[in-house]
């Protein structure tokens, strides 16, 4: 896909300009344009898997991408611990972090140009006739696939007034208060736990492992157990909650009960590949499924920046109200993630009582046409 292969480049071309900057003013430039390149990784990444692969097949698929940032969560900050003891004349060793990651970044944006393709008609791995297949096969899903990409004012509306929308939206500003603190106040945490800056950053290499566990695991149950999908992502959500809560009640003296806390504290992450595979499963339409998954993004940042805004500096490093706002965040995300399967499964049931069965040359037209999940009368969403 173009543009995920352009912003992957520019991503880390921004990163790198982190080591430039001199001020307050110049490192906050550099951050906001940071976050303007990874705005359409992860949805990018979405709708590619969504137009490979048939809607069953897809919680493994998004988990398989999403699975390298929780292995950066696992080693980056042995990564950190290493860069921080280099010793190079001229440079610093946060400007080496920036450098660095950056220019890796930058480097696999140059495979993906060569390699990743805008859709599976395009694939430049597949024959010509195997493109026809992966096309062919992806059509049941009735969410698109010959959309032709055209921006359409009517799918905005609907995916405005679309209830599935908002309670995705909800869900996931919910759930970030809780990452913004942690992504902002981790290693501040750890250290209040006692541990030196370096063994903080060692310490954060449990929270990808918990990430790799519950992804892996999530997964292959959403996978393989109907409807399964929203549950499996509330358990991971009440998994952190626990993990917060051990934070926050747990006597400051045990800290290993604390770092497993915090560690559990992850592993709401792990809902990212599903909620997004969420939309490319029940959002039909090229343009309602670009526009819900931009809404959630908003939501996703909102919450980013929202959740540090409760971690008050004068209550560092054991943060009381922002560990009560993080919880609060959770509880809330799993009310949002219950009023989203109740939905889903009064529109399936509505629909099968208002529609009926189908004829095969009915499913035929539906899986043709370009129209929205509200629009198309056989389409059931997962759950």
């Amino acid at each position: 896909m173009a543009g995920a292969d352009q912003r992957r480049f520019l991503w880390g071309g921004i990163l790198m300009c982190h080591a430039a900057s001199r001020n307050f003013a110049g490192l906050m430039t550099a951050r906001f344009f940071l976050g303007v390149g990874e705005a359409a990784i992860a949805p990018g990444f979405s709708l590619i898997t969504g137009m490979f692969y048939q809607r069953e097949e897809q919680p493994i698929r998004q988990a398989a991408w999403y699975f390298g940032n929780c292995l950066a969560a696992l080693l980056g900050g042995l990564v950190g611990y290493g860069i921080g003891h280099i010793n190079a004349p001229g440079v610093t060793r946060w400007e080496l972090l920036f450098l660095i990651l950056g220019a890796i970044t930058s480097g696999y944006g140059l495979v993906l140009a060569a390699f990743l393709p805008d859709s599976p008609s395009k694939a430049i791995f597949l024959k010509k006739r195997q493109r026809a297949i992966a096309v062919q096969r992806t059509l049941k899903n009735k969410t698109g696939v010959l959309d032709s990409g055209s921006f359409r004012w009517d799918q905005v509306r609907q995916a405005l007034i679309d209830p599935q929308t908002w309670f995705l939206v909800l869900y996931t500003f919910c759930v970030n208060l809780c990452n913004g603190g942690l992504t902002s106040f981790m290693s501040i945490i750890i250290a209040g736990f006692g541990f030196s800056t370096f063994k903080a950053l060692l310490l954060q290499m449990p929270f990808g492992g918990i990430e790799i566990i519950f992804l892996v695991f999530t997964s292959f149950v959403a996978s393989y157990v109907r409807s399964s999908r929203i549950t499996m992502m509330a358990f991971s959500t009440a998994a952190a909650m626990v993990g917060m809560l051990l934070v926050w009640k747990l006597d400051p003296e045990n800290k290993a009960g604390r770092i497993v806390g915090i560690s559990l504290g992850a592993a709401y992450a792990t809902n990212i590949p599903l909620s997004l595979g969420l939309i490319t499963s029940n959002v039909a339409g090229f343009t309602k499924r670009s526009v819900t998954s931009a809404l959630i993004m908003v939501a996703y940042c909102v919450g980013n920046i929202v959740g540090p805004q409760f971690f008050l500096s004068n209550e560092a490093p054991s943060y009381p109200t922002g560990m009560k706002a993080a919880i609060s965040g959770l509880v809330l995300g799993i009310f949002f993630l219950g009023c989203l399967y109740v939905y889903y499964e009064w529109e399936n049931r509505r629909r099968d009582r208002v529609h009926g069965g189908v004829t095969e040359i009915e499913e035929l037209r539906d899986e043709l046409s370009n129209k929205t999940d509200l629009e198309i009368e056989s389409f059931r969403y997962v759950k």
